[in-house]
């Protein structure tokens, strides 16, 4: 995969390294944190239209998911007439059952590149400089593991970072389900109480535990977009349309003198 991405990777490499250089002069040790931040979110901005459509069509799926579990019950023996009839119902809403699927996928050789940036030791065939940088005498090409370990200062900034990416992540489950909620105009469904539905929203700590820091600081910034992301989206989902007045009733607003 990495050779398949090698090529932008490389370019990123250039971006974030040109902009650390920029911003050294201004934030002196901390500038490619900044510029991995800065980075980070300037992907992020440009892939919003696909994430909103993301958002977008997994609302629908939640909406209609009681009409289709509705099929599945009355066609479950008859595969043939419940694909005719799913397919019948995504067409009237004018949707697919991809269509909460497709933007995700296309976002994904992007974040692809990002994150292999950030734990790469080397691109192109030469060092990766960017890891050789630090945040708070950390390096952030360090794994949480190594150096002096975790119960040293280099262990606590690692621990800062798992702690923000661990409330993102409760953040962000608790919030899928109100948006879930809200799509299907039903309460707030509670936590799974399987174990494995608990724990899964918790995979990005997971991963961030065994990558170097710099990829941890990448996932903590693409998390909290997300879930700022998501909450626009509800927000704006959420928000009653303004009914267009008539022109008629305007015109005779207007001639009764009322504002």
């Amino acid at each position: 995969m990495f050779s398949l991405l090698g090529v932008p990777v490389d370019a990123a490499y250039h971006l974030v390294s040109g902009f650390t250089g920029v911003l050294t002069p201004v934030l002196g040790g901390l500038a490619a944190v900044a510029a991995i931040i800065a980075v980070t979110m300037a992907v992020r901005v440009v892939l919003m239209p696909l994430s909103l459509r993301a958002l977008r069509g997994q609302a629908v799926q939640a909406r209609l998911a009681p009409q289709l579990q509705a099929l599945r019950q009355r066609y479950g023996k008859q595969p043939e007439r419940l694909q005719r009839e799913m397919s019948a119902l995504y067409k009237r809403e004018g949707t697919s059952l991809f269509a909460g699927i497709t933007p995700l996928l296309l976002q994904w050789p992007f974040l692809s590149v990002m994150y292999l940036l950030f734990r790469s030791p080397q691109v192109g065939g030469k060092p990766n400089t960017l890891l050789s940088r630090d945040l708070l005498g950390v390096p952030l090409g360090m794994h949480w593991l190594g150096g002096a370990g975790p119960a040293s200062l280099q262990g606590a900034v690692f621990l800062g970072v798992f702690a923000l990416l661990a409330a993102l992540c409760w953040l962000s489950a608790r919030l899928g389900r109100l948006m879930t909620a809200q799509a299907s105009g039903a309460q707030a469904a509670p936590a799974g109480t399987g174990l494995l539905v608990r724990a899964l929203p918790y995979l990005t700590v997971v991963i961030a535990a065994f990558a170097p820091l710099a990829a941890g600081i990448y996932l903590l910034t693409s998390l909290a977009w997300s879930l700022a992301e998501r909450e626009f989206f509800r927000r704006s989902a959420a928000a009653p349309a303004v009914p267009e007045v008539p022109a008629h009733r305007k015109t005779l607003t207007a001639g009764n003198g009322q504002p």
